[in-house]
């Protein structure tokens, strides 16, 4: 990736940090529609082998990103099942930077 261009990098990009996320699913609501699997920006989701009582496979962790989730939060806003959602995991610097 090329450097950016004088006077566009941010003053404070060595503080910055990336939140971290856990991924929650509701198995019964989900009705395999696939938006959070196909739109997750990290990738952190695929089809479980398993299904619900209404034959549906829901979300689950893809293999091998299980700390993926940037707790983007796009999983909550895409679901029209309300069938998933993340939460942040602490920072394990043991803060935040503001």
């Amino acid at each position: 990736m090329a450097e950016p261009a004088p006077g566009r990098r941010p003053m404070d990009l060595d503080r910055a940090r990336t939140t971290r996320g856990t991924v929650h699913v509701i198995p019964e609501r989900c009705k395999e529609c696939g938006f959070c699997v196909g739109y997750c920006p990290e990738d952190v989701l695929a089809f479980s082998a398993d299904s619900n009582a209404k034959g549906y496979h829901y979300p689950v962790l893809a293999s091998g990103r299980e700390d993926a989730c940037v707790h983007c939060g796009f999983c909550n806003l895409i679901c029209p099942e309300l069938a998933i959602f993340t939460t942040e995991l602490a920072d394990d610097a043991g803060g935040t930077t503001s």
